[in-house]
């Protein structure tokens, strides 16, 4: 157990980070890998909407029967699903480094999740032949991913994770 961890002070509140302690290494090393993943994923969403204007020539080329109207509607499907994975992605790399730096088991347990997820994905990634620059993103992004999921899981950190745990 974490001694240097205080139980809930006067009115039962726990503060943000306990008085002259801060997480074990292993959880400040996830954190900070959550955050290379924000960045790393802000990089990929930036360079996803530079190269979004070849969206348009690659679909006609690949469907040459579709319709202007059609190839429209796909394009605009494709900037729409772009600036939304862009935003959640970097928005939960961000969510999930302030949840468990501050010793919130269930971010542990979701971050966990969402590393199996993008495990999924990294697959598809792969399967798909996309472009090199995506697979590399892709392959960086799950790395950060695994690194940050193994931090969290060390002995130093489950004891952090399980003292924060009962002081609620």
């Amino acid at each position: 157990m974490y001694e240097n961890y205080p139980s809930t002070g006067a009115g039962g509140q726990l503060p943000e980070t306990p008085v002259g302690a801060e997480p074990p290494r292993s959880v400040q090393t996830a954190v900070r890998l959550m955050y290379a993943g924000a960045i790393i994923s802000g990089i990929s969403f930036i360079l996803g909407l530079v190269t979004i204007g070849s969206v348009r020539h690659t679909l006609e080329k690949d469907y040459p029967t579709y319709s202007a109207s059609k190839i429209s509607t796909l394009v605009n499907a494709e900037i729409a699903i772009v600036v939304i994975a862009g935003i959640i992605g970097v928005g939960l790399w961000l969510w999930m480094a302030w949840a468990n730096k501050r010793g919130r088991n269930w971010a542990r347990i979701t971050g966990t999740v969402f590393f199996g997820l993008y495990t999924l994905d990294l697959i598809f990634v792969a399967a798909r032949s996309a472009s090199g620059i995506s697979t590399v993103f892709a392959i960086v992004t799950w790395l950060v991913g695994l690194g940050a999921t193994i931090m969290l899981w060390r002995r130093d950190s489950t004891a952090f994770f399980k003292d924060r745990e009962q002081v609620f």
